[in-house]
């Protein structure tokens, strides 16, 4: 299991560590995985990316975890984003989950997705759902996290290097709390 420490990002706090969001960010779409963003990707555009998720943070809309060392370097990610239609609160979706390639193999993922998930139902959602690229290595995370496969959609994103893959969709029930 890892032995970083997981904790939440607040909206402030968003600004200062943008930096460090962004170098985990270039180093995931670098090692290849398909995140939303071709290779290679700017490490300023990467900042700036990461500073306009702070009024969802500020809103509670988004919520954002990083997993850090005992010297504060950033080594993972993870956030969640929840539904803002009433008909959908009972609803969050998983996105982002990077671990930095020196970190992986430690268990980091799957803490990070366990922390969002605990989450998810201590603010009441009882159904969570992400994407993923269709046999990627975070794929059969969510398989062996207990996640559902919903279905797959053919060429749905592109890879870093501009090729088209399938990704499947995944949902995962929570308990109600």
């Amino acid at each position: 299991m890892t032995a970083d420490v997981i904790s939440p990002v607040s909206a402030p706090e968003l600004d200062s560590i943008a930096p460090h969001l962004a170098e985990l960010l270039v180093d995931a779409v670098d090692a290849g995985a398909s995140v939303g963003f071709l290779a290679p990707l700017d490490r300023a555009a990467a900042e700036t990316w990461w500073r306009t998720h702070a009024a969802a943070i500020a809103d509670g809309s988004r919520a954002l975890w990083t997993a850090r060392t005992g010297g504060g370097r950033i080594t993972g990610t993870i956030s969640l984003g929840f539904a803002t239609y009433p008909n959908g609160r009972h609803r969050a979706e998983i996105a982002k989950l990077l671990v930095h390639r020196d970190a992986r193999g430690r268990g980091l993922g799957r803490t990070l997705l366990a922390t969002a998930e605990r989450a998810a139902a201590a603010a009441g959602a009882t159904l969570l759902h992400l994407d993923t690229e269709t046999g990627s290595p975070a794929e059969a995370l969510y398989r062996s996290a207990g996640w559902t496969e919903a279905g797959m959609i053919p060429d749905y994103a592109a890879n870093p290097s501009g090729e088209l893959h399938p990704t499947t969709l995944f949902f995962k029930k929570l308990p109600r709390q």
